[in-house]
């Protein structure tokens, strides 16, 4: 009989079935305060993944090899080239989830935190939804190739001079709306310029 495990919420920051701060994950450069990317003007966009994908995708990491939480985000972190890293507030209720829907349970582990294995239901879900599946892991191969082509080199250097740029002419007190137009133009110019390449 499996074990029938009852979750009471968060606390304090911390779930407290998987033994791991909510707060413990790191954070990087260019992301929402939940792992997701953020948008150019501080806030953020779509999520990578929805809720049923990323359901999907951490079984997935799970029927590989036995995982705990912290292990599952560092291995979609790496798996996307470090663009997209889950926060412990979306992933342990998603364990959660899928511990009570009978597709993950407890694994045997000496460890202080509580890995998890895939149950046969678990693996059969996974063989029914492989397309689904497939697609997913495209999608995070996707995401760190353009990170990887993005995030460093010249690319990286001209946009952080673009950014220090704009910050120096204009985040100031009074500067006229005529400058703001001028400043609009030449970077939507520069967007029409790329997308030309």
């Amino acid at each position: 009989m499996r074990h029938q495990h009852h979750h009471h919420g968060p606390e304090h920051g911390h779930h407290p079935h998987f033994g791991i701060g909510g707060r413990g994950g790191r954070r990087g450069f260019g992301r929402g305060d939940w792992g997701e990317p953020e948008d150019g003007r501080g806030g953020r966009r779509r999520r990578v993944f929805d809720a049923g994908e990323l359901r999907l995708l951490l079984l997935k990491l799970i029927s590989d090899q036995p995982r705990h939480g912290y292990e599952l985000i560092r291995a979609i972190e790496e798996l996307s080239g470090g663009f997209y890293v889950p926060s412990p507030g979306v992933v342990y209720p998603t364990l959660t989830m899928l511990h009570e829907m009978g597709q993950i349970e407890e694994a045997v582990s000496g460890g202080a935190r509580k890995a998890f294995s895939a149950t046969p239901e678990g693996t059969e879900h996974l063989v029914a939804r492989k397309a689904e599946v497939d697609a997913l892991l495209a999608r995070l191969a996707q995401l760190a190739s353009a990170h990887e082509r993005t995030d460093g080199g010249p690319i990286r250097r001209a946009m952080q001079n673009l950014k220090a740029a704009l910050m120096y002419r204009l985040d100031r007190e009074n500067v006229p709306a005529e400058t703001l137009h001028q400043a609009a133009a030449i970077l939507d110019e520069a967007a029409q310029r790329i997308e030309r390449l």
